[in-house]
Protein backbone atom coordinates (compact mmCIF):
# COMPACT_ATOMS: atom_id res chain seq x y z
CA UNK A 1 0.00 0.00 0.00
CA UNK A 2 1.53 3.27 -0.94
CA UNK A 3 2.01 5.94 1.89
CA UNK A 4 -0.17 9.31 1.03
CA UNK A 5 2.23 12.09 1.33
CA UNK A 6 -0.43 14.27 1.62
CA UNK A 7 -3.25 13.39 3.99
CA UNK A 8 -5.95 15.54 4.69
CA UNK A 9 -5.53 17.78 8.01
CA UNK A 10 -8.87 18.88 9.23
CA UNK A 11 -7.90 21.86 11.72
CA UNK A 12 -9.73 21.23 15.13
CA UNK A 13 -10.76 24.96 14.58
CA UNK A 14 -13.16 23.99 11.91
CA UNK A 15 -15.23 21.47 14.71
CA UNK A 16 -15.30 23.56 17.79
CA UNK A 17 -15.60 21.95 21.28
CA UNK A 18 -18.75 20.20 21.23
CA UNK A 19 -18.86 18.86 17.49
CA UNK A 20 -15.35 17.72 18.19
CA UNK A 21 -16.60 15.53 21.31
CA UNK A 22 -19.66 14.40 19.19
CA UNK A 23 -17.08 13.62 16.47
CA UNK A 24 -14.84 11.91 18.57
CA UNK A 25 -17.43 9.75 20.72
CA UNK A 26 -20.24 8.92 18.15
CA UNK A 27 -18.79 4.90 17.94
CA UNK A 28 -18.84 4.24 21.55
CA UNK A 29 -21.40 2.24 22.39
CA UNK A 30 -22.91 1.10 25.70
CA UNK A 31 -22.73 -2.21 27.02
CA UNK A 32 -22.60 -2.66 30.56
CA UNK A 33 -25.98 -2.97 32.60
CA UNK A 34 -24.58 -0.51 35.16
CA UNK A 35 -24.33 2.22 32.73
CA UNK A 36 -27.54 4.16 33.58
CA UNK A 37 -26.37 7.25 30.98
CA UNK A 38 -23.21 7.92 28.82
CA UNK A 39 -21.92 10.41 27.09
CA UNK A 40 -24.60 13.34 26.16
CA UNK A 41 -25.01 15.18 29.54
CA UNK A 42 -23.12 16.65 32.32
CA UNK A 43 -22.30 13.63 34.09
CA UNK A 44 -22.18 9.85 33.71
CA UNK A 45 -24.87 8.22 35.82
CA UNK A 46 -24.07 4.93 36.96
CA UNK A 47 -25.65 2.03 39.15
CA UNK A 48 -23.38 -0.72 40.92
CA UNK A 49 -26.43 -1.78 43.47
CA UNK A 50 -24.41 -3.32 46.61
CA UNK A 51 -20.74 -3.93 44.84
CA UNK A 52 -17.81 -2.24 45.95
CA UNK A 53 -16.69 0.57 43.33
CA UNK A 54 -13.09 0.85 42.24
CA UNK A 55 -11.53 4.05 40.47
CA UNK A 56 -8.37 4.55 39.17
CA UNK A 57 -6.49 7.69 37.13
CA UNK A 58 -3.50 7.71 35.24
CA UNK A 59 -2.23 10.49 33.01
CA UNK A 60 0.29 10.01 29.80
CA UNK A 61 2.52 13.29 28.86
CA UNK A 62 4.17 13.58 25.32
CA UNK A 63 7.74 13.71 26.05
CA UNK A 64 7.39 12.08 29.58
CA UNK A 65 5.65 9.02 29.16
CA UNK A 66 5.63 8.11 24.80
CA UNK A 67 7.79 9.57 21.95
CA UNK A 68 5.54 10.22 18.87
CA UNK A 69 8.44 9.66 16.44
CA UNK A 70 8.14 5.81 16.99
CA UNK A 71 4.22 5.13 18.83
CA UNK A 72 1.08 5.51 16.51
CA UNK A 73 -1.60 7.36 17.66
CA UNK A 74 -3.80 4.29 17.42
CA UNK A 75 -1.42 2.28 19.70
CA UNK A 76 -1.45 5.54 21.83
CA UNK A 77 -4.80 5.52 22.32
CA UNK A 78 -5.55 1.46 23.23
CA UNK A 79 -2.66 1.36 25.66
CA UNK A 80 -4.10 4.61 27.49
CA UNK A 81 -7.13 2.28 28.21
CA UNK A 82 -5.01 -0.45 28.82
CA UNK A 83 -3.13 1.16 31.55
CA UNK A 84 -5.82 2.15 33.64
CA UNK A 85 -7.90 -1.01 33.05
CA UNK A 86 -4.71 -2.74 34.35
CA UNK A 87 -4.95 -1.13 37.93
CA UNK A 88 -8.52 -2.15 37.88
CA UNK A 89 -7.71 -5.53 37.49
CA UNK A 90 -4.97 -5.50 40.07
CA UNK A 91 -7.41 -4.98 42.89
CA UNK A 92 -9.35 -8.13 42.04
CA UNK A 93 -12.16 -6.22 39.90
CA UNK A 94 -14.01 -6.05 36.64
CA UNK A 95 -13.65 -3.08 34.21
CA UNK A 96 -16.86 -1.26 33.61
CA UNK A 97 -16.15 2.05 32.81
CA UNK A 98 -13.82 4.76 31.51
CA UNK A 99 -13.59 8.66 30.82
CA UNK A 100 -11.36 10.10 28.45
CA UNK A 101 -9.94 13.58 28.33
CA UNK A 102 -7.45 14.80 25.94
CA UNK A 103 -5.33 18.43 26.02
CA UNK A 104 -4.02 18.65 22.12
CA UNK A 105 -1.90 21.71 20.24
CA UNK A 106 -2.81 23.08 17.36
CA UNK A 107 -0.37 20.96 15.40
CA UNK A 108 -2.44 18.06 15.53
CA UNK A 109 -5.18 17.64 13.07
CA UNK A 110 -8.40 16.24 13.57
CA UNK A 111 -7.04 12.99 11.36
CA UNK A 112 -4.84 12.23 14.21
CA UNK A 113 -7.42 12.66 17.14
CA UNK A 114 -9.61 10.08 15.01
CA UNK A 115 -6.65 7.86 15.08
CA UNK A 116 -6.25 7.61 19.07
CA UNK A 117 -9.92 7.70 19.75
CA UNK A 118 -9.52 4.15 17.29
CA UNK A 119 -7.37 2.76 19.47
CA UNK A 120 -9.32 3.36 22.39
CA UNK A 121 -12.61 2.33 20.68
CA UNK A 122 -10.35 -1.07 20.04
CA UNK A 123 -10.22 -1.36 23.67
CA UNK A 124 -13.16 -0.65 24.83
CA UNK A 125 -14.79 -3.12 22.68
CA UNK A 126 -11.55 -5.67 23.59
CA UNK A 127 -11.74 -5.54 27.29
CA UNK A 128 -16.13 -4.84 27.10
CA UNK A 129 -16.20 -1.39 28.86
CA UNK A 130 -18.28 1.56 28.30
CA UNK A 131 -16.63 5.03 27.60
CA UNK A 132 -18.96 7.39 29.52
CA UNK A 133 -17.35 10.94 29.36
CA UNK A 134 -14.43 13.08 29.19
CA UNK A 135 -13.24 16.42 27.95
CA UNK A 136 -10.83 18.03 25.16
CA UNK A 137 -8.81 21.12 25.65
CA UNK A 138 -6.21 22.84 23.84
CA UNK A 139 -2.25 22.71 24.67
CA UNK A 140 0.49 24.65 24.58
CA UNK A 141 3.07 21.43 25.62
CA UNK A 142 2.04 18.98 22.98
CA UNK A 143 -0.27 16.36 23.87
CA UNK A 144 -1.75 14.76 27.02
CA UNK A 145 -4.31 12.03 28.27
CA UNK A 146 -5.98 11.54 31.13
CA UNK A 147 -8.19 8.48 31.90
CA UNK A 148 -10.36 7.54 34.66
CA UNK A 149 -11.21 4.11 34.88
CA UNK A 150 -14.31 2.34 37.14
CA UNK A 151 -14.76 -0.85 38.09
CA UNK A 152 -16.91 -2.92 40.46
CA UNK A 153 -15.80 -5.55 42.32
CA UNK A 154 -17.78 -8.14 45.37
CA UNK A 155 -17.45 -6.92 48.60
CA UNK A 156 -15.61 -9.97 49.92
CA UNK A 157 -13.51 -10.62 46.95
CA UNK A 158 -11.53 -6.78 46.56
CA UNK A 159 -7.67 -7.82 46.94
CA UNK A 160 -5.93 -4.78 48.53
CA UNK A 161 -1.83 -4.75 48.35
CA UNK A 162 -2.35 -4.91 52.20
CA UNK A 163 -3.01 -8.43 52.60
CA UNK A 164 0.32 -10.29 52.04
CA UNK A 165 1.06 -12.69 55.15
CA UNK A 166 4.54 -14.11 56.23
CA UNK A 167 4.78 -18.22 54.15
CA UNK A 168 2.65 -16.70 51.14
CA UNK A 169 3.92 -17.25 47.75
CA UNK A 170 4.92 -14.52 45.72
CA UNK A 171 3.17 -15.16 41.90
CA UNK A 172 3.89 -13.10 39.05
CA UNK A 173 1.52 -13.39 35.56
CA UNK A 174 2.93 -13.83 32.03
CA UNK A 175 6.83 -12.84 31.64
CA UNK A 176 8.69 -9.75 32.60
CA UNK A 177 11.45 -7.36 30.96
CA UNK A 178 9.78 -7.30 27.35
CA UNK A 179 8.35 -3.62 27.61
CA UNK A 180 11.77 -1.82 28.33
CA UNK A 181 13.75 -4.27 26.21
CA UNK A 182 11.57 -3.28 23.30
CA UNK A 183 11.54 0.39 24.60
CA UNK A 184 15.34 0.42 24.06
CA UNK A 185 14.97 -0.99 20.27
CA UNK A 186 12.80 1.54 19.23
CA UNK A 187 15.11 4.35 21.11
CA UNK A 188 18.19 2.41 19.24
CA UNK A 189 16.49 2.73 16.12
CA UNK A 190 15.19 6.45 16.38
CA UNK A 191 19.13 7.52 16.78
CA UNK A 192 19.21 5.70 13.57
CA UNK A 193 16.87 7.18 11.70
CA UNK A 194 18.41 10.58 13.16
CA UNK A 195 21.46 9.59 10.94
CA UNK A 196 19.91 8.33 8.14
CA UNK A 197 16.26 9.74 7.42
CA UNK A 198 16.11 6.90 4.23
CA UNK A 199 16.71 3.97 6.78
CA UNK A 200 13.96 1.74 7.59
CA UNK A 201 14.52 -0.19 10.40
CA UNK A 202 13.87 -4.15 10.49
CA UNK A 203 11.93 -5.26 13.75
CA UNK A 204 10.35 -8.15 12.98
CA UNK A 205 12.98 -10.31 15.05
CA UNK A 206 12.16 -7.84 18.18
CA UNK A 207 8.47 -7.87 17.06
CA UNK A 208 7.19 -9.83 20.81
CA UNK A 209 9.18 -6.68 22.55
CA UNK A 210 7.94 -3.87 20.58
CA UNK A 211 4.18 -4.86 20.93
CA UNK A 212 5.04 -5.01 24.44
CA UNK A 213 5.78 -1.37 24.48
CA UNK A 214 4.10 -0.39 22.12
CA UNK A 215 0.61 -2.31 23.01
CA UNK A 216 0.42 -4.01 26.03
CA UNK A 217 -2.65 -6.08 27.41
CA UNK A 218 -3.93 -5.47 30.41
CA UNK A 219 -4.53 -8.91 32.31
CA UNK A 220 -8.60 -9.70 32.43
CA UNK A 221 -7.91 -13.18 31.83
CA UNK A 222 -5.62 -13.80 35.15
CA UNK A 223 -8.46 -12.08 37.28
CA UNK A 224 -10.79 -14.69 35.38
CA UNK A 225 -8.52 -17.61 35.49
CA UNK A 226 -7.93 -16.75 39.28
CA UNK A 227 -11.66 -17.00 39.61
CA UNK A 228 -11.98 -20.38 38.01
CA UNK A 229 -9.52 -21.68 40.05
CA UNK A 230 -11.10 -20.56 43.19
CA UNK A 231 -7.97 -18.74 43.92
CA UNK A 232 -8.39 -15.44 46.06
CA UNK A 233 -4.78 -13.83 46.21
CA UNK A 234 -3.97 -12.42 49.68
CA UNK A 235 -2.46 -9.18 47.39
CA UNK A 236 -2.12 -7.93 44.65
CA UNK A 237 -0.28 -5.24 42.10
CA UNK A 238 0.38 -4.73 38.57
CA UNK A 239 3.91 -4.26 37.71
CA UNK A 240 3.51 -1.03 35.48
CA UNK A 241 7.16 0.90 37.49
CA UNK A 242 9.45 -2.72 37.87
CA UNK A 243 9.22 -5.61 39.95
CA UNK A 244 11.68 -4.41 42.69
CA UNK A 245 9.31 -1.47 43.15
CA UNK A 246 5.93 -3.54 43.20
CA UNK A 247 7.51 -5.64 45.37
CA UNK A 248 8.22 -3.08 47.82
CA UNK A 249 4.78 -1.48 47.75
CA UNK A 250 3.67 -4.97 48.63
CA UNK A 251 5.90 -5.60 51.78
CA UNK A 252 5.70 -2.23 53.01
CA UNK A 253 1.37 -2.00 52.84
CA UNK A 254 1.40 -5.65 54.28
CA UNK A 255 4.18 -4.94 56.45
CA UNK A 256 5.97 -8.61 55.52
CA UNK A 257 9.60 -9.23 54.32
CA UNK A 258 10.37 -11.43 50.79
CA UNK A 259 12.78 -13.72 49.28
CA UNK A 260 12.24 -13.31 45.43
CA UNK A 261 14.83 -16.16 43.19
CA UNK A 262 16.56 -14.89 40.34
CA UNK A 263 16.00 -18.40 38.54
CA UNK A 264 12.44 -18.47 38.76
CA UNK A 265 12.29 -14.86 37.09
CA UNK A 266 9.98 -15.62 33.82
CA UNK A 267 11.61 -13.90 30.66
CA UNK A 268 10.89 -14.71 27.50
CA UNK A 269 13.75 -15.70 25.17
CA UNK A 270 13.37 -12.40 23.31
CA UNK A 271 14.32 -10.75 26.35
CA UNK A 272 17.08 -12.32 27.14
CA UNK A 273 18.86 -12.34 23.45
CA UNK A 274 18.22 -8.60 23.08
CA UNK A 275 19.91 -8.34 26.38
CA UNK A 276 22.92 -9.93 25.43
CA UNK A 277 22.86 -7.63 22.31
CA UNK A 278 22.46 -4.75 24.27
CA UNK A 279 25.13 -6.13 26.89
CA UNK A 280 22.46 -5.54 29.51
CA UNK A 281 21.70 -8.07 32.62
CA UNK A 282 18.73 -9.77 32.39
CA UNK A 283 17.56 -9.80 35.64
CA UNK A 284 18.35 -5.81 36.42
CA UNK A 285 15.29 -5.27 33.41
CA UNK A 286 12.98 -7.63 35.23
CA UNK A 287 13.55 -5.62 38.03
CA UNK A 288 13.64 -2.11 37.08
CA UNK A 289 11.83 -2.33 33.89
CA UNK A 290 8.37 -1.46 33.99
CA UNK A 291 5.24 -0.92 32.18
CA UNK A 292 5.05 -5.19 31.51
CA UNK A 293 1.36 -4.83 33.41
CA UNK A 294 1.78 -7.69 34.34
CA UNK A 295 -0.05 -8.98 37.87
CA UNK A 296 2.14 -9.32 40.67
CA UNK A 297 0.32 -11.42 43.86
CA UNK A 298 0.65 -12.91 46.81
CA UNK A 299 -1.29 -16.56 47.67
CA UNK A 300 -1.92 -18.79 50.55
CA UNK A 301 0.14 -21.93 50.34
CA UNK A 302 -2.85 -23.82 50.52
CA UNK A 303 -3.86 -22.62 46.86
CA UNK A 304 -0.21 -23.23 45.54
CA UNK A 305 -1.96 -27.12 44.40
CA UNK A 306 -4.82 -25.39 42.28
CA UNK A 307 -1.93 -22.95 40.49
CA UNK A 308 0.77 -25.60 39.91
CA UNK A 309 1.66 -26.20 36.87
CA UNK A 310 0.00 -23.49 35.28
CA UNK A 311 1.88 -21.83 32.44
CA UNK A 312 0.24 -18.50 32.87
CA UNK A 313 1.25 -17.99 36.73
CA UNK A 314 5.12 -18.34 37.92
CA UNK A 315 5.97 -18.68 42.10
CA UNK A 316 9.03 -16.35 42.01
CA UNK A 317 9.57 -16.13 45.80
CA UNK A 318 7.74 -16.00 49.39
CA UNK A 319 6.86 -13.06 52.01
CA UNK A 320 8.85 -13.49 55.52
CA UNK A 321 8.38 -12.28 58.42
CA UNK A 322 9.37 -7.98 58.11
CA UNK A 323 12.37 -7.75 59.99
CA UNK A 324 13.98 -10.73 57.87
CA UNK A 325 13.76 -7.57 54.88
CA UNK A 326 13.69 -7.81 51.31
CA UNK A 327 15.70 -9.74 49.17
CA UNK A 328 16.75 -11.24 46.04
CA UNK A 329 18.29 -14.39 46.18
CA UNK A 330 20.78 -14.79 43.26
CA UNK A 331 21.23 -17.83 41.07
CA UNK A 332 25.06 -18.32 43.86
CA UNK A 333 22.43 -18.11 46.82
CA UNK A 334 23.61 -14.94 47.57
CA UNK A 335 20.78 -12.52 49.27
CA UNK A 336 20.72 -8.61 48.04
CA UNK A 337 18.70 -6.35 49.87
CA UNK A 338 16.03 -5.28 46.69
CA UNK A 339 16.11 -1.57 46.08
CA UNK A 340 13.81 0.09 44.43
CA UNK A 341 15.06 1.29 40.85
CA UNK A 342 12.17 1.36 38.69
CA UNK A 343 11.04 4.03 36.07
CA UNK A 344 9.90 7.25 37.92
CA UNK A 345 8.65 9.92 35.90
CA UNK A 346 9.52 12.47 37.59
CA UNK A 347 13.28 11.35 37.04
CA UNK A 348 13.21 10.03 34.21
CA UNK A 349 11.30 11.53 30.80
CA UNK A 350 11.49 9.88 27.97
Amino acid sequence: MIEDKNPKRTPLSELGEFKLIEHLTEHFEVTQKSTVKGIGDDAAVLNFKNKDIVVSTDLLVEGVHFDLSYVPLKHLGYKAIIVNLSDIYAMNAKATQVTVSIAVSNRFPLEALEEIYAGITTAAKLYNIDVVGGDTTSSTSGLVISVTAIGEVDKDNKVLRSGAKPNDLLVVSGDIGGAYMGLQVLEREKEVFKVNPNNQPDLSMYSYIVERQLKPEARKDIVELLHTLEVKPTSMIDISDGLSSEVIHLCKQSKVGVDVYENKIPLDPQVISTCEEFNIDSTTIALNGGEDYELLMTISQEDFPKIKGNPNLTVIGYMTEQDRGMHLVTRAEEKIPIIAKGWNALKNPS
